[in-house]
Parts: structure tokens; C-alpha cells; sequence
């Protein structure tokens, strides 16, 4: 039998999460809608979600619900992602893909750090930017935000900041291509590591030749494996920087320090890890993999829609240009580093 207080808090959540899974719903409709995939529905949803909340803001009614999908919903959908990845896809895919992702990730990071200090951006914002550029757009930002208890406004900023760029690159890297008389595999391999969102790689992939797409699909899946030890080490970090942070209040005995740094760890990121594992050694059937990473992505959708709408457009001017200059800046290093790094091994 339930208790009556836990029925209560299952329907003051319903109206909120119904709101979100309509809102992605929607997104998806008008993702399917487009010729060709523009815009993913996660980038979709968030602004619809944002557009939404200039014009109405969140009563109480919906925000119980919108807060427990964009965080306790957001973790489920993680937890899942960890089905759809496989080792295996690095090694179909092979060696190459990998030495220029270590590149990138490396001057997506490494140099995020840089540009986001000249910049005077917080950590949060900075490596969500870098995260969303370097690996795989929206999935990266909404898997590793609850990890680094990012606010709802930088989530929304650093969406915007890989999204803007995402469209330049899908009209771009076809002539680019074109110009520098790239082969099919090269092109695969340069869209593959250097395009953010999936549906933008597909997108450029795709209108260079049937043969570049496969490829650039195949190095855009191997790329998003790079989730797990991402997400790992940006576990790590917070949980570091929280210990630091407990340690350093007063009149903390160090009882309670060692209990709060216990549950530090997101454990759901070691459901999702696990999940990984388990499917990399073909336990799972193919089609329970699909239906998991689909399920994933929509509850990820709905996860966005919930950001957007509790995202003050306001509230995010005020953080100006710097967090686009910042995705703006890594992106287009990211696709210098990738070509130059297929030139010196001479995949061009």
C-alpha cells in the first residue's frame, strides 16, 4: 500500500513531466518534419521550452514536475545511454578515428580551459561548452551537467553555443570538402570528429557522398564512447572540488564531512558505466540496445524542454557574449586540429 504523502508527491509531479514529454513530442514532430536534420529535437525542444517561459512563466503547479525530469529523469535517460554504447565501435571503426579524437578532445578541453580563463567564464559553463563541442552535442551537455550540478541557464548557453555553429558547419563542410578535394574516407573521418550534434553530422556527412556519411555516422558513434571517461573524470573533479568545499566550512565536524563526501559520487553514473561493459560483450540484444537508446533520447528531449522552460532568457543575457565567443573558438580550432591531423598522417 502506498502511503498517502508518497501518492501526493507522484501527483503534484505529473502535470510537469506531462508538459515536458508533450513539449518533446512536438520537438520530434518537427525534427521529423525537416528535409534534412537541421536541428536536433533536444536543441528544438529547449527552445521551444525557452520561448514558452518569455511569455509564461512556470506556475507551481508544473515546476515539481519540470525539476524532476530535468534532474531525476535526466539521470534515468544517462543510466540507459549506457546500453546503446559498445567497445566494440572502436574497433570496427579502428585505429584512425581514434588518434584524431584524442586531438580533438584534447584541444577541446585543454584549450576550452584556456579560452574560458581569457574569457572569465565559470568552470560549469566552460566545460559544458567544451563537452557539447568535443564530443557529441546535446547528449554530452545533458549527461554530464548533473554531474557538475550545472545550472539550468548554462545548460540552455552552452545548447545555443554548440547548436549556432553546428548550423554553419552542416552548410560549410560539403563545399570546404569540395575544395580541398578530400577522398570519402577523409571527409567521413574530418565530419565525424569535427561536427557536434549526430543529427548535423549525419546532415554533413550525408551531402557529401553516401559513402562519407556511413563513415562520418560510424567515427560520430566511436566519438560518443568518449562519454564514459569524460563523465568519470568530471565525477571526480566535483566530488574534489566538494570535498575542498566541505572541508574548508567551519564548524563542520568530520564525521559529517566523511558522510556527506560519501554520497558525492553520482551513482548513476556507475549504472551507466556498468551498462556499457555489460554491453560491450554482446549480452544485450540488438533490439533492446535500439529501444533503450531511443527511449534515452527522448527522455533527454523531455529533460531540455523542462530546462527551457525553466530558463530565464533574461537570466542568460546577462552572462553576454563570452560563452558564444567560447563555442565559437573551440569549435573552430576543433576543425582546424581534426584536418591538420588527418594531413600528417596522411588519410587526406
Amino acid at each position: 500500500m502506498f502511503n498517502k504523502s508518497i501518492i501526493n508527491k507522484i501527483v503534484d509531479l505529473v502535470p510537469g513531466i506531462f508538459i515536458a514529454l508533450l513539449i518533446a513530442t512536438i520537438a520530434k514532430y518537427i525534427e521529423n518534419l525537416l528535409p534534412i536534420h537541421l536541428i536536433g529535437a533536444s536543441v528544438i525542444a529547449l527552445f521551444i521550452g525557452m520561448f514558452i517561459n518569455s511569455i509564461i512563466q512556470p506556475n507551481e503547479i508544473i515546476k515539481p514536475g519540470l525539476k524532476f525530469t530535468s534532474k531525476k529523469i535526466l539521470k534515468f535517460a544517462i543510466i540507459l545511454l549506457g546500453l546503446s554504447l559498445s567497445i566494440n565501435t572502436v574497433l570496427t571503426v579502428g585505429k584512425l578515428s581514434l588518434v584524431v579524437m584524442f586531438f580533438t578532445l584534447l584541444t577541446c578541453f585543454g584549450g576550452g580551459y584556456i579560452v574560458g580563463r581569457l574569457l572569465k567564464l565559470n568552470w560549469k559553463l566552460s566545460n559544458l561548452i567544451s563537452a557539447g563541442t568535443g564530443i557529441c552535442g546535446g547528449s554530452a551537455i545533458a549527461a554530464i551537467a548533473p554531474v557538475i550540478d550545472a545550472e539550468d541557464k548554462d545548460i540552455a548557453y552552452a545548447m545555443s553555443a554548440t547548436f549556432l555553429f553546428d548550423i554553419l558547419m552542416i552548410l560549410l563542410f560539403p563545399i570546404m570538402g569540395e575544395w580541398m578535394g578530400l577522398s570519402d574516407m577523409a571527409y567521413g573521418l574530418w565530419t565525424g570528429t569535427a561536427v557536434n550534434d549526430t543529427s548535423s553530422v549525419v546532415a554533413a556527412g550525408y551531402a557529401f557522398s553516401e559513402s562519407a556519411g556511413d563513415f562520418a555516422t560510424m567515427v560520430k558513434l566511436t566519438r560518443t564512447i568518449s562519454i564514459i571517461p569524460v563523465v568519470t573524470i568530471f565525477a571526480f573533479i566535483n566530488s574534489n572540488l566538494k570535498k575542498k568545499e566541505l572541508s574548508s566550512t567551519k564548524n563542520v565536524t568530520s564525521t559529517n564531512t566523511k558522510a556527506n563526501i560519501t554520497s558525492v559520487f553520482p551513482w548513476f553514473i556507475l549504472a551507466f558505466i556498468g551498462l556499457a561493459i555489460i554491453n560491450s560483450f554482446g549480452i544485450i540484444p540488438d533490439t533492446i540496445s535500439i529501444m533503450a537508446k531511443e527511449i534515452s533520447k527522448f527522455l533527454m528531449i523531455a529533460a531540455l524542454a523542462s530546462i527551457g522552460l525553466s530558463t530565464n532568457f533574461n537570466e542568460m543575457k546577462k552572462s553576454g557574449v563570452a560563452p558564444m565567443m567560447h563555442g565559437f573558438t573551440i569549435s573552430a580550432l576543433v576543425v582546424i586540429v581534426a584536418i591538420t591531423v588527418e594531413y600528417f598522417m596522411g588519410i587526406v
